[in-house]
């Protein structure tokens, strides 16, 4: 049976790819992002989970009479740092998926 030793060649590479899969998953969720916003005066620290870990407020940025500007502040900052990770997962993770006509939005 010939077609039997293609069928192990294909699972041993998606075995492979698999674990590459694992590792650069594993090393995204190792990577942090810092998304900032009024010129550095509010960041939001994530890492590659999309959780928050940190939140740093520069005094300036807290106007007791415009508390709605801070709340822009931190929204902006924090959307930014969100979209950084999200764009780092879907290129580092699309180059598995690149050509299997995957169904959108796996990773």
């Amino acid at each position: 049976m010939r077609g039997g030793g293609n069928m192990n060649k294909m699972m041993k590479q998606m075995q492979k790819m698999q674990k590459d899969m694992m590792k650069a998953q594993e090393e995204l969720h190792e990577m942090t992002f810092e998304g900032t916003a009024g010129g550095g005066m509010v960041k939001v620290v994530a890492n590659g989970k999309k959780e928050i870990t940190d939140v740093q407020i520069d005094e300036e940025a807290v106007d007791p009479d415009d508390v709605e500007m801070l709340q822009d502040l931190i929204l902006a900052a924090t959307n930014d740092v969100i979209k950084q990770v999200e764009d780092k997962t879907n290129d580092t993770m699309g180059q598995f998926t690149k050509g299997l006509n995957m169904p959108g939005g796996m990773f």
